[in-house]
């Protein structure tokens, strides 16, 4: 029987990067994949909702130019070619990933895998022997069990992004990251979308000062957003609200996400609610086998799943590595404008904390770029300027974060922030005259 140092459950993000490091730490190395290998994000998650929402971007940029004096008489959305397109950029990644795999020296096993105890790995016919095992096995969309739910046709975000037409309607139900992603992906090209969310107010996660720019543009979308209600009932193409019943021609679930557990099940692994229950190295109650990525607690978010399946790599290889800090993972939502965020939300500081924000329209890029909503938040220690948290929301937002956080990560502080020559014009200058506010010190205030 082959025998290998790891095997690795599950090729997303989490499986294939954990791999690989292995494999570059000199590690033997097997790897199983079910499906595609790039798992959930990159077949039928972040990376095609993040194409379709850059198609939809390019769209609102040809509409403002025309506020600015540039015409263009017609704007005409073929969708099966921009599907094509979306499908292209995939597989071209794809392709790159088993390119990785491949020049890593990682054996690949095609097939749903099944493990004991003892790390016997079970693939169809075949069987092999690991030192170690990582699973990473995703997870998979969940859709309420509302009443009538049997006679709805629908999508849900593993079935959304085959669709060859662009949709007349679409009722979307959720008030979280992927809903509102959504949203923003479709209406831009023509689409009427209505968001459907019983909670108060959408993206409850992030900033509550980000929540009513994101509203806004939804309104100036022409997306409608139904909040605050309760579901009834569904009736084929009827919703039934305590609000009223609303029809749809589409409807796409965008509830969140269920872990993919069968495999610890089987195993009798200690369990966290829903979750597969590890320490602070993603080993489970069975030695020598470790859980990462959704079927865990902390993000949902394929960067900290990649990190997770270093970390336990480096764990395995007895370098005891300082656990992964859920304050420096940043979260990101790729709306028109952008919400990128890391560490403490406002409403989670003590009163040992400074909060500073600035608004995009003081800054000299943001005005000629047009890329006015938003702003730069910075949230420190009153004692030192230690970087507790950090949120900007704005075009670029997802990028702008980064410079902040990298201080953060080195330990820097709100002074070192401060210190720094960003340069001008740049909507990150914003950053430095944020970070000086923090001592009284900002400039454009």
């Amino acid at each position: 029987m082959k025998q290998f140092d790891v095997a690795i459950i599950g090729a997303g993000p989490g499986g294939y990067v954990a791999a690989i490091h292995a494999a570059k730490r000199g590690m033997s190395v097997a790897l199983v994949e079910k499906g595609k290998v790039g798992g959930a994000c990159y077949n039928v998650g972040c990376i095609p909702s993040k194409i379709m929402l850059e198609h939809s971007k390019l769209v609102q940029e040809i509409q403002r130019g025309k506020d600015w004096g540039i015409t263009v008489p017609l704007v005409n959305i073929d969708f099966p070619k921009l599907m094509k397109r979306k499908d292209i950029v995939v597989q071209q990644l794809l392709a790159n990933i088993e390119g990785f795999i491949e020049s890593a020296k990682i054996t690949m096993y095609r097939g749903e895998a099944s493990v004991s105890a003892d790390r016997i790995v079970y693939v169809g016919e075949e069987a092999f022997e690991a030192k170690n095992v990582i699973l990473a096995t995703g997870s998979r969309p969940f859709v309420p069990p509302f009443k009538g739910i049997e006679t709805a046709t629908y999508f849900t975000t593993d079935t959304f992004f085959d669709i060859a037409q662009l949709p007349k309607q679409l009722t979307i139900i959720g008030g979280g990251v992927i809903a509102i992603e959504m949203a923003f992906s479709l209406a831009p090209l023509g689409t009427k979308v209505t968001v459907l969310n019983h909670s108060a107010d959408i993206l409850q996660t992030e900033e509550a000062d980000a929540r009513p720019i994101i509203r806004e543009k939804m309104a100036k979308l022409g997306i409608e957003l139904v909040l605050d209600f309760s579901f009834e009932a569904i009736k084929g193409h009827e919703i039934h609200t305590s609000k009223g019943v609303y029809t749809y021609e589409n409807l796409l679930f965008a509830t969140g996400r269920r872990p993919n557990v069968e495999i610890a099940e089987s195993l009798g692994l200690a369990m966290d609610g829903r979750l597969i229950a590890v320490n602070e190295h993603y080993e489970t109650s069975i030695p020598g086998i470790y859980a990462i990525g959704d079927l865990v607690g902390g993000y949902q978010l394929a960067h900290s799943a990649s990190a997770e399946g270093k970390h336990a790599i480096d764990s395995m290889l007895g370098e005891h590595p300082i656990p992964v800090n859920q304050t420096n993972i940043p979260r990101c939502v790729y709306t028109n404008p952008e919400i990128a965020t890391f560490g403490l939300l406002e409403h989670e500081v003590s009163e040992e904390a400074i909060v500073t924000k600035i608004a995009l329209p003081t800054n000299p890029k943001a005005l000629m770029e047009g890329n006015t909503e938003g702003f730069i938040k910075l949230i420190t220690a009153t004692l030192g300027g230690r970087i507790l948290g950090a949120c900007v929301v704005g075009d670029g937002a997802t990028e702008i974060l980064n410079s902040m956080l990298a201080v953060k990560v080195a330990g820097g502080t709100a002074k070192d922030l401060e210190g720094m020559i960003f340069p001008h014009p740049t909507v990150s200058e914003h950053i430095g005259d944020v970070a000086g506010a923090v001592f009284g010190l900002g400039i454009h205030f």
